[in-house]
């Protein structure tokens, strides 16, 4: 094998003074024959701390399959990986998004540190599949991703956003006891990551729209026989990615990009897509940044009917053929660039042509000139609020403006609180601050308070405002990405309750009726409530972590 196809794990195994290297290396199974094979990391997060991830051990080893059949040489290590789901509302949730930064961090060093000459990562969960592509454009070497899959349907379609809204329906006296158990016991039926178009799916979509997973991996369910294919197919295409030194950086291009956002918003996806692409661009030297989103969001429709704030599960679009079908769509319109390159070695367009369109009769992704919304859900606001940019999900089905009545919490559980004793009422805007990425720190996701609003039917009379961020699965008239955030010394630190405040995603402003000099009266008053962190990994993110609106990420441009 040539050298140049083992550009890094030459150096590494070659040569009398690596002998001790070969020696470890053959205690974990490699033959003579393997020394001069291009070595494939294979990066698994594999866990059993989420059904999201409970299944990908095996396919991890589908995966290195695919890689010994073609000449090369799998390894397998492991990461971590945090259930949003399980830690949502409690404190524990601080450490999700500072997982995604780990995680990176994890790949990038057991890759570079052991001269992997390519890599495979599998992700099932919100933060570990952003967290597999940033390592990929960091270490810049020929890299496929592999998404876990989607979860099957709980009992009468249910999911995890029925358990999180039945807490708020309970509250009101609308379900009894035993049936919150049911729900609790039947809506999340085994292996695969949350069935709406919540964070999940939606970056699973982004990263092939991105060009660096093969077609439709997005769209397959987690147990079943097209995701073991899936991962087997992957393990094979890296070697031509080696062998024609294709990386990512050639493949995550600005336009690249802009086809991830486009698709992002026909399918109604999660505003946390904002936050994790722009960190991906971040590693892969990308200029990107909010008014992407809204230049892009201008031109491009909602498309499909997903949840949250649809009716389709992610397992009902598959059943019609996934995302290719729409991106097919997209690109005959022009809202794709065809050209970019993917980790087939062939264009985006080139990739459509092999498929199929959708089937006349389905109702799930609606016809281009008939959208669901004509522009993007994803609404970027600015305002004397929000100087730095905010991120809304506004789908519509809630209006388009709201103006209403500060009711402040400094945190998410006195929210909760407040929620579940009636606090809120109709026309109130719910302001959660010193949520964000250095005040919680960790910029805790709200989908328990969002939630509880829907179960007690307030969704379309409330809004909900915070510099934290929201779960895929919130739905609502929500703004969250606050920057710069209250731990700053944002404006979002000086709203006091009964302030009149404003949000219109028509005009995209976000704005407090309050003057300029009464904003700086109040700042000269303002002393931070919260406290340091006593060491250990929040402080260390604290003091690295930028902004929402740069990405939230921990390391330099």
């Amino acid at each position: 094998m040539s050298k140049d196809k083992r550009k890094y794990s030459s150096e590494i195994v070659d040569g009398v003074e690596q002998t001790p290297s070969r020696a470890m290396l053959r205690a974990v199974g490699f033959e003579s024959e393997d020394f001069e094979k291009p070595q494939v990391g294979i990066a698994s997060t594999w866990s059993m701390v989420t059904p999201c991830n409970m299944h990908i051990d095996k396919l991890a080893e589908s995966a290195a399959n695919g890689v010994n059949s073609v000449g090369s040489k799998a390894v397998i290590f492991n990461t971590i990986t945090v259930s949003d789901g399980i830690s949502m509302g409690t404190k524990g949730m601080r450490y999700s998004l500072v997982s995604r930064e780990v995680i990176a961090d994890s790949i990038e060093t057991v890759v570079g540190g052991q001269g992997f000459d390519g890599l495979v990562t599998i992700g099932g969960c919100d933060k570990n599949m952003p967290a597999c592509v940033m390592a990929m454009a960091r270490l810049n070497r020929p890299s496929i991703f592999v998404y876990g899959g989607s979860i099957k349907p709980g009992s009468n379609r249910t999911d995890v956003v029925s358990v999180f809204e039945a807490v708020g329906k309970h509250s009101e006296g609308a379900i009894s006891d035993i049936e919150l158990l049911d729900i609790e016991s039947s809506a999340i039926p085994g292996p695969g990551s949350c069935g709406g178009m919540y964070t999940a799916n939606t970056m699973a979509s982004a990263i092939e729209a991105l060009g660096m997973s093969l077609p439709n991996s997005s769209a397959q369910e987690a147990v079943s026989e097209s995701k073991i294919l899936d991962s087997v197919s992957a393990g094979e295409a890296i070697m031509h990615l080696i062998e024609e030194d294709i990386k990512p950086r050639d493949i995550m291009t600005k336009g690249a990009f802009e086809n991830a956002i486009a698709v992002v918003i026909a399918l109604g996806g999660s505003t946390n897509a904002v936050l994790h692409l722009l960190a991906i661009a971040h590693e892969a030297k990308v200029d990107l940044s909010l008014d992407d989103f809204e230049r892009i969001g201008k031109r491009t429709p909602v498309l499909a009917d997903l949840r949250p704030s649809g009716n389709y599960l992610m397992s009902e679009l598959i059943e019609i053929g996934g995302i290719v079908p729409l991106m097919k769509t997209m690109l005959e319109r022009d809202l794709l660039d065809g050209k970019q390159m993917t980790v087939t070695g062939n264009t985006l367009e080139e990739n459509l042509l092999k498929f199929d369109d959708y089937p006349r009769d389905q109702q799930i992704v609606s016809h281009i000139d008939k959208p669901i919304k004509p522009d993007s859900h994803l609404r970027i606001l600015y305002g004397n609020l929000a100087p730095q940019g905010a991120v809304a999900k506004i789908s519509g089905k809630e209006g388009l403006r709201f103006e209403g009545r500060a009711k402040v919490y400094n945190s998410e559980e006195d929210a909760m609180e407040g929620i579940l004793s009636n606090q809120i009422t109709e026309g109130d805007v719910l302001v959660i601050r010193y949520e964000g990425p250095r005040g919680a720190p960790g910029m805790r996701e709200m989908l328990s308070p969002t939630s509880a609003i829907m179960g007690k039917g307030l969704g379309d009379k409330v809004a909900f405002l915070t510099d934290g961020r929201f779960s895929g699965g919130t739905h609502g008239f929500v703004v969250g990405h606050i920057t710069p955030e209250a731990f700053d010394g944002g404006p979002i630190a000086f709203i006091q309750n009964g302030d009149l405040i404003s949000i219109d995603a028509e005009s995209n402003q976000i704005n407090l009726d309050i003057t300029e000099e009464e904003i700086f009266k109040r700042k000269d008053s303002w002393v931070c409530p919260v406290k340091d962190e006593e060491g250990g990994v929040l402080d260390k993110y604290r003091s690295l972590v930028t902004s929402a609106s740069e990405g939230a990420v921990t390391t330099k441009k």
